[in-house]
């Protein structure tokens, strides 16, 4: 059986802002902010991220493992084959995949909010760098929909994952650690330029 995954990330000035009005569009908030603890696994010679396949542990109000492959782009939007299973036992999890091989290669961190209306998910994240939203739906044409409501420009759609624009500002900046955490970002100041992104609230 195939999942698919179809999604909208942007970057955001305002983040309390689009909140506002994602509750003036009606939508419920089905997750309270939560703090998210992510380990992305593979193996010694980065086969999954050479192939473009990416295998997470995520670590919230539960635990979760995620495997996520064959991304490409419709516009702004991103669609990809996602698969993923809740766990007991995080620690346990991780220490099933690293006798099978695979091992830490970086640990990201965010806070995230959701909000339902329909068949659309919003997740309002905070990551170390900056805020985004993510708009997910079952068809384009309902993504579009409800970055029109909120007045979003969806031209501004990124086009790699949190990671990947981790991966450009280390290059960019000659950041010298391995992790996206809120502790190695406390005294730096990131601007969009500095990511290659452009408000999508502007």
């Amino acid at each position: 059986m195939t999942y698919e995954e179809r999604e909208i990330k942007l970057y955001v000035r305002d983040l309390e802002a689009l909140a506002s009005r994602v509750e003036i569009c009606g939508a419920d908030l089905v997750r309270e902010r939560v703090f998210e603890r992510n380990i992305r696994l593979d193996t010694a010679d980065h086969r999954l991220q050479n192939e473009g396949r990416l295998l997470r542990l995520r670590k919230d109000d539960r635990a979760a493992v995620t495997y996520k492959a064959d991304a490409h782009m419709e516009g702004g939007i991103v669609s990809r084959t996602e698969i993923e299973l809740n766990v007991d036992n995080f620690e346990v999890a991780q220490k099933l995949f690293e006798a099978l091989g695979y091992r830490k290669t970086v640990v990201y961190e965010k806070y995230r909010r959701v909000y339902k209306l329909g068949d659309v998910l919003v997740m309002l994240d905070e990551l170390p760098f900056g805020d985004f939203v993510e708009i997910e739906a079952p068809n384009n044409i309902l993504i579009d929909g409800m970055a029109q409501m909120l007045g979003l420009n969806v031209e501004y759609g990124i086009r790699t994952n949190y990671l990947g624009l981790f991966e450009m500002l280390k290059l960019k900046q000659t950041l010298k650690f391995e992790d996206l955490t809120f502790e190695n970002f406390q005294n730096l100041a990131i601007t969009p330029a500095d990511l290659g992104v452009e408000p999508a609230d502007a």
